[in-house]
């Protein structure tokens, strides 16, 4: 038996005994009387229990929840305990809602919940990005209405399993792979991933498969022709070697391509760690400057300046490559009787290795893509300058690698000039030649 009852049998019980004594003493009219008083008594308490309950239930905290006596004491201190627990469960329900929130907000992944009507019931702010809702807005929306595009509309309405690959209006080059998945009876959930740069590595992948093949195909071509006619025809030794120079141009060729796409391919790579050493960059230059006079053979005036001392802290084999790509390129790209200006120097702290050239120059819409692979500004001409493609390439991940920056300057008919700029942190044994009494070293 709980305490409720207990209280009101005791109640009655009192009142019992109370009636009786007073029929016994004072008579039947009198007890009936007193009977009557209780009666009314208790139920003028019960109407203001009651009244102070309604008044509590049309605004309900539970700091605000009455106090009784009697039965009632019991039924408002159940009902605090009732609402106190209520509260804790809703604050905790509450705080799982936050979480689950938050986290939906840190996935990569758009989420839209929607109805069975492809009602909008509530999405994340990555959806909000992928198709350009308005969460003050778009919620009861029927999403196909917000988002026209035709495969959409159709894939919502075939309710199929599998992804769609969406090209969104929201951006150019935005791409999205989009999902539907059944929550329960009532709610399905779509799901969006920006899938752009997965695109563009494929993308840059197949590029990259068609330019090898594409390189390799011509001095293949090449040398099987010459492979058939000397299947088919006799020729004097003189012949023989004008072909073999030429079958041995090919070869070559092939031969810087696969070299510079290993040498690319140890840049790349993750586990090739940067071994440093301190360069001693007068050695390493004065050798590119005499491979640069052997490549140009006499055809332009290039000219070495070396204004400071200062060494650098790096990988002498990979600085080798960027700086002798960077120099090869110059006197490919200059015709005959240009000048070609190689210098290093310390300038703002840094320094700064350039080469200058006045050469055929490049356009600047080209600019921002000649460090990508197989990017050529002018295609025929690169064929016969017999650049692979790969040499600005390899400059670029160098460059990188050494927490360097490089920078390209160029205007067509004029000439470019490109600049890599090391931080103050890789130069070593910093000592300007002024300080030697020797104002700078010139080679001409």
């Amino acid at each position: 038996m709980n305490r409720i009852w207990q209280r009101g049998l005791t109640t009655l019980i009192l009142l019992t005994i109370f009636w009786v004594a007073v029929w016994a003493y004072f008579g039947a009219v009198w007890a009936l009387a007193a009977c009557a008083g209780c009666l009314f008594l208790v139920s003028l308490i019960q109407l203001d229990h009651l009244s102070r309950l309604f008044d509590w239930l049309a605004e309900p905290r539970v700091d605000a929840i009455p106090r009784g006596s009697g039965v009632w004491h019991q039924v408002f201190s159940r009902l605090r305990r009732v609402e106190r627990k209520r509260g804790q469960e809703l604050a905790e329900l509450n705080s799982n809602l936050e979480r689950l929130r938050d986290a939906s907000e840190a996935m990569p992944y758009g989420v839209v919940i929607l109805d069975l009507q492809n009602r909008i019931e509530w999405f994340n702010s990555t959806a909000a990005e992928h198709f350009g809702l308005n969460s003050q807005q778009d919620v009861g929306y029927c999403i196909g209405n917000l988002v026209r595009l035709p495969d959409f509309i159709v894939f919502l309405d075939a309710g199929k399993r599998e992804p769609l690959v969406l090209r969104s209006a929201r951006g150019a080059g935005l791409s999205l792979s989009v999902k539907l998945v059944a929550v329960g009876d009532r709610q399905k959930l779509l799901l969006s991933r920006d899938i752009s740069q997965f695109e563009l590595v494929d993308n840059m992948r197949r590029d990259f498969v068609a330019n090898v093949s594409h390189e390799l195909k011509t001095p293949l071509t090449v040398l099987s022709g010459f492979i058939e006619t000397f299947e088919d025809l006799d020729f004097d030794a003189e012949q023989i070697r004008q072909y073999l120079g030429m079958m041995r141009e090919q070869t070559s060729s092939m031969l810087r391509l696969v070299e510079d796409l290993l040498v690319l391919s140890a840049l790349e790579s993750a586990d090739n760690s940067l071994r440093e050493e301190s360069v001693k960059l007068r050695a390493l230059l004065d050798s590119i400057y005499q491979d640069a006079l052997v490549l140009s053979a006499g055809r332009h005036a290039i000219v070495l300046n070396v204004e400071s001392e200062a060494n650098l802290l790096g990988n002498e084999r990979e600085l080798r490559s960027a700086f002798g790509n960077l120099v090869s390129n110059a006197i490919r790209y200059t015709p005959a009787a240009g000048k070609i200006s190689l210098s290093w120097r310390v300038a703002d702290g840094e320094g700064v290795f350039a080469v200058a050239d006045t050469g055929i120059g490049i356009e600047q819409h080209h600019l921002p893509r000649v460090t990508e692979r197989f990017y050529r500004v002018d295609r025929s001409r690169s064929r016969e300058t017999g650049g692979t493609g790969l040499g600005l390439a390899i400059v670029k991940h160098v460059v990188s690698r050494h927490q360097a920056a490089l920078e390209i300057t160029s205007e067509p008919g004029k000439g470019s000039c490109f600049s890599v700029r090391f931080p103050r942190a890789r130069l070593v044994e910093l000592q300007p030649v002024a300080e030697r009494l020797n104002p700078g070293v010139t080679k001409h």
